[in-house]
């Protein structure tokens, strides 16, 4: 618990630096762009987010060396495979000059790294034939490069508004956390605590006041090790389904591949161009913008985190099942299925203004 505690304290002091500086760092890294599709705040804020997570990362290892040299040199080289993704993103978030392409290569940069270093590939999958294909090395780096780079992209897609992408991680960290206690896994049970901690002492400032952002660096950065604390807990413990995983994160991944099919078959647009339909757009757009009535800038910070919570429950359709069958390849994979369902029929309708009476309550 330890390491949680530290990654959390350093996390929020650093955070708590981003917020106080945001006046006279402003043209340096603040949002100030409020006129993008996807963007649904008011006033410019800080996109330094990701500092505080990976320096409150960066102070547990520490701990995790002094209980165990080899875990703590794992995870210090964990840390810095995962740089080229962070950087990447953290210099998009200070110059806004990085194209998606260009941080999507370094995120399989670090998706490379860490399989080169720590072993940290895909080789099995319970899905018949490409069990056999990830057999072939060439193949299981391609896939564990395309697999991690992709869960990075899509933390990043469903950053949109306060808390979201944040507290969605923090309940797939410990889910994590929670399985790898189960097989015994300490090490990474470890780092999934350190990656909770390090997130929540950025999500006090950022839910619901949207003091900060968690910005490219922040989201891609926490996609990387998301992706990777899953692929070695798979690696490290046979008993774990490796669908395991891909319930778990299902929620922003089936966001991104949906987002994809929307753009290039739908509309007939490039599959990286930004767009203000996303799901947890339109729940904004459909149900919260206007909730209320007042336009003042507290108004709408408010229905901006006010969105959330419904998109926190629709994750934890994911997290929750995913914990509590971990092990069981068929009932995890009819689950996968059954969320696929679940959020095309909630996206059509409310597209088609027949939502959910719950979901269109207004405050």
């Amino acid at each position: 618990m330890s390491v949680l505690l530290v990654a959390f304290a350093v996390s929020l002091l650093t955070t708590l630096w981003a917020v106080r500086s945001a006046k006279w760092l402003s043209h340096l890294t603040g949002d100030d762009d409020l006129s993008g599709p996807q963007k649904f705040h008011e006033v410019p804020v800080p996109r330094i987010g990701g500092v505080g997570i990976v320096l409150g990362v960066a102070a547990a290892v520490p701990l995790l060396w002094l209980r165990s040299p080899d875990h703590g040199m794992a995870a210090a080289t964990l840390l810095a495979c995962g740089m080229p993704a962070f950087l990447s993103g953290l210099q998009e978030d200070l110059t806004k000059t990085v194209s998606p392409r260009r941080r999507l290569f370094f995120t399989a940069v670090s998706a490379a790294m860490a399989a080169w270093l720590l072993g940290a590939v895909i080789r099995r999958t319970d899905i018949p034939g490409l069990d056999w294909l990830v057999l072939f090395g060439p193949v299981a780096l391609a896939l564990t490069v395309f697999v991690v780079a992709g869960v990075a992209n899509s933390i990043n897609i469903i950053d949109g508004f306060n808390g979201l992408a944040s507290m969605c991680v923090v309940m797939m960290f410990g889910s994590l956390a929670y399985v790898g206690f189960q097989v015994g896994d300490s090490f990474l049970s470890l780092l999934a605590l350190m990656g909770v901690g390090a997130v929540l002492g950025f999500f006090i400032f950022n839910f619901p006041a949207g003091l900060v952002f968690l910005g490219d660096g922040g989201a891609y950065f926490l996609g990387f090790l998301l992706a990777e604390v899953a692929i070695l807990l798979v690696h490290r413990n046979q008993e774990v389904s490796p669908l395991f995983p891909l319930l778990l994160c299902i929620y922003p991944v089936f966001e991104t591949l949906f987002s994809i099919y929307r753009r290039m078959v739908l509309r007939g647009a490039p599959p990286g161009m930004p767009d203000g339909v996303h799901l947890h757009s339109l729940i904004y757009r459909r149900f919260m913008r206007w909730a209320g009535g007042k336009r003042a800038v507290r108004s709408l910070t408010r229905r901006n985190s006010m969105t959330s919570p419904y998109l926190w429950m629709l994750c934890m359709l994911s997290v929750i099942p995913s914990m509590l069958w971990w092990n069981n390849t068929p009932v995890l994979g009819g689950f996968i299925i059954a969320f696929g369902l679940l959020y095309v029929t909630l996206y059509w309708r409310i597209v088609r203004f027949r939502s959910p009476r719950w979901l269109a309550s207004r405050r």
